[in-house]
């Protein structure tokens, strides 16, 4: 049987496997996120035709806009691949210490 350090070990290395993976699998040309991003924010609508020669990603009503601290899941045009990998690891550790936080406060409080 597999103590509880070594299944999270064991989940930690299996999900940076998977998101290392990712990387190299994922679409040149994903758009169903910020599609669905310009949709939320009003900026474009899921009703009536595209025009033929249009951008999916440009195509809206308004000036939808944000920023990215690592955007398209890179670090720098430059690094490649490697920008990458280390995005996916960093973003794959933020969110493991924002969930073990989020639990530890659900554990404190069903304990208080």
């Amino acid at each position: 049987m597999m103590d509880n350090k070594a299944f999270i070990i064991a989940g930690i290395l299996i999900s940076l496997f998977i998101g290392i993976v990712a990387v190299f699998l994922a679409s040149g040309d994903p758009d169903g996120l910020e599609s669905s991003a310009l949709v939320i924010s009003g900026q474009k609508t899921l009703t009536g035709l595209a025009p033929e020669d249009g951008d999916p990603e440009a195509i809206g009503t308004g000036s939808f806009s944000y920023t990215s601290p690592m955007p398209d899941y890179s670090l720098d045009e430059e690094m490649g691949s490697m920008g990458g990998i280390i995005a996916i690891v960093a973003g794959t550790l933020i969110t493991l210490l924002v969930v073990m936080g989020a639990s530890y406060a659900v554990r404190l409080s069903k304990n208080t």
